[in-house]
């Protein structure tokens, strides 16, 4: 029985370091800078979308310790012409609010099941703060692209194919 006890032990020891360098493997590959390549919305009807352009402008960071910023910016932004944010017309702040989203916080990878989640600390879009945002992705050398189930733009009804590209 003692020599059972130590086996069982050993083995969870084993799993629990090969599991923790696997963690820091994926952490050391996604770490860094990434800029965006493509956001397409795909509708509940079947149609596809842009909802940030054909050239939209994004940035978005990984670190080691599992710590992100994620911006994203519709490249054809209307100026604002008073030059005052606060002094927006409704249709200026529509193009503000509608061509840009960002969050921050921390992130968790599962790399069994191929989930990125987003522990979203601030947003741009208020409902996602304090939620887990959960993403399918696929790393394949220096892409990364996750699905979007639960859109700022649609909610559940549209999905978002996400591509970054690291710098």
């Amino acid at each position: 029985m003692k020599k059972l006890k130590t086996f069982l032990i050993l083995l969870l020891i084993t799993n629990f370091g090969f599991a923790q360098k696997s963690d820091n493997k994926i952490r050391s590959e996604i770490a860094g800078t990434w800029t965006l390549i493509s956001v397409e919305n795909n509708n509940s009807d079947g149609t596809k979308t842009l909802p940030y352009g054909s050239n939209p402008k994004g940035i978005l960071f990984f670190d080691a310790k599992g710590n992100y910023s994620i911006q994203i910016y519709k490249n054809e932004r209307q100026k604002i012409a008073s030059g005052d944010k606060n002094k927006c017309s409704a249709e200026e702040n529509v193009s503000i609010v509608q061509g840009s989203n960002s969050h921050f916080g921390t992130y968790e990878i599962d790399e069994i099941n191929k989930i990125l989640t987003f522990n979203i600390q601030t947003a741009s879009f208020p409902n996602w703060e304090n939620t887990g945002q959960k993403r399918s992705y696929i790393l394949n050398n220096n892409q990364i692209k996750y699905v979007v189930t639960n859109t700022t733009q649609g909610g559940n009804k549209v999905t978002a194919e996400v591509v970054w590209e690291k710098l």
